[in-house]
């Protein structure tokens, strides 16, 4: 079964948006585990703040079936897909790996290039998975953390109702 990393993120109702989309994960994946809550810039356009954590959960469904039910969960939490690339929103699921997977489609890319990016994906992911390796260069999350040179946009860890693991 493959380690699945996901990223998440909002910047509408960031606390009852985290709590539920982490209730909603915990409902289809019951084992899922949640890095700190992270409170960062908006990136790519003026908003507001955004709260970002990562999840990790193994599962013997095909990625596909996985991809469907992220989106149900965006769906459900309101998730407009009509408006820019870069906006405001009630919820973002990223599928950011698929174990060591490497997969190049038309429609998606896996590991995302967001891990090597963007501090608000990395550091949650070397928290919850130090030692897991990128499956393209080969470092760990907590190695790629420590050379990370890009864009610093998390202001703090937050901490929120429903952050603490079952």
């Amino acid at each position: 079964m493959p380690d699945v990393y996901l990223s998440i993120g909002t910047n509408i109702d960031r606390e009852q948006n985290v709590c539920s989309a982490m209730s909603a994960l915990r409902e289809h994946w019951p084992s899922v585990l949640f890095s700190p809550v992270y409170e960062s810039v908006a990136v790519g356009f003026a908003g507001e703040d955004f709260f970002n954590l990562a999840a990790v959960f193994t599962t013997e469904e095909p990625l596909y079936y996985v991809l469907d039910t992220l989106r149900g969960i965006e769906d459900a939490h309101g998730r407009a897909r009509s408006g820019p690339k870069f906006a405001a929103r009630t919820l973002d699921l990223d599928l950011l790996s698929w174990g060591d997977e490497i997969i190049n489609t038309e429609s998606l890319t896996l590991p995302r290039a967001e891990i090597l990016e963007h501090d608000f994906v990395l550091l949650p992911l070397a928290e919850i998975a130090p030692e897991s390796v990128h499956p393209v260069n080969g470092l760990t999350y907590r190695q790629l953390w420590q050379q990370f040179t890009g864009a610093h946009s998390i202001r703090r860890e937050v901490s929120i109702g429903d952050v603490t693991q079952d």
